[in-house]
């Protein structure tokens, strides 16, 4: 599918964006083109000394803001594909400056939509995240908006070939500002914050994020939330991984922190389908037959009651195995 696509990439000069475009242009050779949005001209002229033009022809660059509907819809221009990996994402930042959110995540969002809708745009894959779930935090809760938008914007595409979906992760490994660079980063001192010892968290890298996006964009019929079975670790699990000398600081779960996150909450799961590899929340709005849906990729109804939280998975990564994690995403150089 993306073999002669021309393809956009919102945020894309982000750790997601990044690591979609060299997927695309390692696996998908005869891709038409690759157009990177973001507003940060530093991190585009960083990123094309990565990528340069003589060996990636087919990439271009492209200042401009989601706030920005004008620039958006030139943007597109000739464009099949959009991934809208494009937000502000900083918990304690958005509840400091709450608009401002409101005006990437959620108006962003729906000048995306607009500008697709009237491009000619054929697929768009919207990233969420497991804080959309049940938000207690102005991001979760712009994200869960942004959810919303894209899944309903199939409601009103008119007679335009389009269709809309979503993917919701939880954190990534070794993205900027997570946890585990951090923990690197702060065991010379001999001593590691941690905000409560109970807290939980669901764990992707970054090949797998962008995986499921290439996956949504061959498989969605149109509405979905795709949501994919991963492991969750505990935060005391990660410092005994990162420095077990350590002492470690109990600091306090931040504002608008969990203890547990979720990706699915018990009232999303009497709409959601079960497969073997991941799940897909079912639209508010359906365009299409649950029943055919499910029965052609072999998925089931979930149970009543079902939640899926990273408090109560059934797969956990221990010590051993987040240390292998680490050097694999993280650090290659790692070492005890």
């Amino acid at each position: 599918m993306l073999n002669g696509a021309s393809i956009l990439v919102t945020g894309g000069t982000g750790s997601f964006g990044k690591k979609f475009v060299e997927t695309v242009l390692t696996r998908y050779p005869d891709v038409k083109r690759v157009v990177v949005f973001s507003r940060d001209e530093l991190k585009q002229f960083e990123m094309a000394q990565v990528f340069p033009k003589d060996r990636h022809p087919n990439l271009r660059f492209f200042i401009g803001d989601v706030r920005d509907e004008k620039r958006l819809w030139r943007a597109m221009e000739g464009i099949d594909i959009v991934v809208h990996a494009a937000a502000l994402k900083h918990v304690p930042v958005c509840e400091y400056n709450p608009f401002e959110a409101i005006k990437t995540n959620v108006l962003g969002a729906q000048n995306v939509i607009e500008a697709a809708i009237d491009r000619g745009v054929k697929r768009v894959v919207a990233l969420s995240t497991d804080k959309a779930a049940a938000p207690i935090n102005l991001y979760g809760a712009t994200k869960l908006a942004s959810d919303k938008l894209f899944t309903a914007a199939n409601n009103f595409r008119g007679q335009h070939d389009i269709r809309f979906g979503v993917v919701r992760y939880g954190n990534v490994m070794g993205s900027r500002g997570s946890v585990i660079p951090f923990f690197l980063e702060q065991r010379h001192t001999g001593k590691l914050p941690i905000t409560d010892e109970r807290m939980t968290r669901f764990n992707i890298s970054l090949e797998e994020g962008v995986d499921l996006v290439l996956f949504a964009l061959e498989n969605m019929w149109g509405g979905e939330i795709f949501v994919p079975k991963i492991p969750s670790y505990k935060i005391t699990d990660v410092a005994e991984a990162v420095c077990p000398t350590c002492t470690r600081e109990v600091v306090g779960i931040r504002p608008g922190e969990k203890l547990h996150e979720e990706m699915i909450t018990e009232t999303d799961a009497l709409s959601t389908v079960e497969f073997d590899k991941y799940f897909v929340i079912l639209p508010s709005t359906r365009p299409w037959h649950v029943e055919r849906f499910s029965e052609e990729f072999s998925g089931r109804m979930c149970e009543p009651g079902f939640r899926y939280s990273s408090g109560t998975n059934t797969d956990w990564l221990s010590v051993d195995q987040l240390r292998e994690l680490i050097r694999l995403h993280v650090d290659p150089d790692f070492a005890l």
